[in-house]
């Protein structure tokens, strides 16, 4: 018995739901909202698609995905480049851009730490932070990965493989949210907050 829906569509909807956080209905909805849209509206995504993959690449200097290397933040001459931030993913580092607030360097893991997933810290870029810090120039090291096992898992080892290297290694503070009950707030959060209060 032949299906009833033409391998293209097939194929889409497939793609489509082997994408982070899109189940098959929503991926056949893309897929018949693309069908039916404007050539050009279609045309446009797949050239978009072709050209995130041909022109984008990895900055050599903190691995952020750029298109010209060194990134626009690498290459900024106003950057303090004695401190570090180092970020799980691209995604994390534009969250604390958009503050404004922190003007230093980043370096980017791509992940972390997760032995149940088996990423190891030969998976990330951690041999080529370590490479990066031991240069002249850099006086502190920000551990700026997410809360939660995976994060502080890789936190774990970044204090540890920076132990001896005479540079200051801080972590992201964390505490309680703005308008947040504490009635609502978890132990291990209030317990932090309470630890790091100012």
């Amino acid at each position: 018995m032949q299906s009833a829906i033409p391998p293209p569509v097939t194929q889409l909807v497939e793609a489509f739901s082997r994408l982070p956080g899109i189940g098959p209905k929503t991926a056949s909805r893309l897929t018949y909202f693309l069908l039916r849209a404007p050539d050009d509206y279609s045309l446009g995504l797949a050239d978009a698609l072709a050209k995130l993959k041909t022109l984008t690449k990895l900055c050599g200097s903190c691995f952020n995905i750029t298109v010209d290397d060194p990134c626009p933040i690498c290459s900024a001459g106003g950057r303090d480049a004695s401190t570090i931030a180092v970020v799980e993913e691209p995604l994390d580092l534009m969250a604390i851009e958009r503050t404004g607030i922190y003007r230093g360097r980043y370096h980017v893991l791509h992940g972390a730490i997760s032995p149940v997933s088996g990423v190891g810290p030969d998976d990330l870029k951690i041999r080529e932070l370590l490479q990066r810090v031991a240069g002249a120039g850099v006086r502190e090291v920000i551990i700026a990965t997410n809360p939660g096992l995976e994060g502080d898992a890789t936190a774990m080892y970044l204090q540890r493989e920076l132990a001896d290297s005479g540079l200051i290694v801080t972590r992201l503070a964390r505490g309680l949210p703005t308008g947040g009950d504490l009635e609502y707030v978890d132990s291990v959060t209030l317990m932090r907050a309470l630890e790091g209060r100012s």
